[in-house]
């Protein structure tokens, strides 16, 4: 790894996306909870306090962070669903994490949280046909995307902070 901001390496948008891979890219985040689960199972709050990285979150961060994300994207969909190409409002994800909660309380708060995000978000997910996934919306950072973009891109995500804290412990030998 020669980036530990990217253990499974950057984002990539795949070209032509068909049903096979949205289905593929649906499971991965209904996947996601318990993967989640799994990398933080048995840690202690120290190493839970831990940064993945020098100069990155702590490992409680990254799951506070992730039902934060996930709930922007689970709105975001909504919207694109529901509005003719809306724009959307990011957020500072940053200071999100670095607010008391995300850096004090217990993660099995996020950790119910997530379950029960993905699980309603499948739902949802799951329901679309092909060409909801090219509805739009409008990022004032990024520009339009539509959703198979957005879907490809939390696929990635929550498999890119589960591997920050996987590999953290594959390094401190946890």
């Amino acid at each position: 790894m020669s980036d530990p901001r990217y253990p499974i390496g950057k984002f990539q948008m795949s070209g032509r996306v068909d049903d096979t891979m949205r289905n593929e890219f649906i499971q991965r985040i209904a996947d996601t909870p318990a993967e989640v689960k799994r990398a933080v199972l048995g840690l202690t709050e120290k190493q839970l306090d831990t940064p993945y990285r020098d100069g990155g979150w702590t490992v409680r961060q990254v799951v506070h962070h992730l039902p934060d994300s996930h709930i922007n994207s689970y709105v975001r969909f909504r919207l694109a669903l529901t509005e003719n190409e809306p724009t959307i409002k990011p957020y500072k994800e940053g200071m999100w994490a670095e607010l008391f909660d995300a850096r004090t309380a217990p993660i099995v708060l996020s950790l119910h949280l997530l379950e029960s995000l993905h699980e309603r978000w499948v739902v949802l997910l799951r329901s679309l046909n092909p060409a909801d996934f090219s509805r739009t919306f409008r990022h004032p950072e990024s520009g339009v995307r539509n959703l198979d973009w957005l879907l490809q891109l939390y696929a990635w995500h929550g498999r890119h902070h589960v591997a920050h804290i996987t590999s953290l412990k594959e390094k401190m030998k946890w």
